[in-house]
């Protein structure tokens, strides 16, 4: 089953010694198909991996873009409306654009499994195909 990709355990990657970033990058290696990053998050990814990590870290992402190493995927425009439906049913977690298009791009790509470290609000927002998300690293089994 396909996985969709969030900003944190990418963005964790500057540190690579960090336990969070060798077990998002344990579940992205062990990972068949390519992974699918919504074009939200690339976007998102882009500007703190520039902040946080500076010009050497965007380049490291730029790079994974063109090997194709994720598939970014954008929005169609009847997406907004589910978007702001989820939005508004979700208030009280203030769930942004980027997580929201994880939601929208699960359902497209028929998956449950996300690699994130927001379990906030993961936990909460039910997949619109139903059921519950997988939220890897976390939901794995134990080795």
């Amino acid at each position: 089953m396909t996985l969709v990709v969030d900003t944190g355990p990418i963005l964790a990657q500057i540190e690579p010694a960090d336990p969070p970033a060798r077990d998002a990058a344990r579940v992205l290696a062990a990972e068949r198909s390519t992974p699918i990053m919504p074009l939200t998050v690339a976007a998102e990814l882009d500007y703190m991996l520039t902040a946080r990590g500076g010009p050497s870290a965007n380049r490291s992402l730029l790079r994974d873009l063109a090997a194709n190493r994720f598939i970014v995927p954008g929005l169609e425009p009847e997406d907004f409306a589910t978007i702001q439906a989820l939005n508004e049913r979700y208030r009280d977690l203030s769930a942004g654009l980027a997580d929201l298009s994880i939601v929208i791009l699960a359902a497209r790509y028929r998956t449950n499994r996300i690699l994130t470290f927001d379990q906030r609000h993961f936990r909460l927002i039910q997949p619109l195909q139903g059921g519950t998300f997988t939220l890897l690293p976390f939901d794995e089994p134990a080795s």
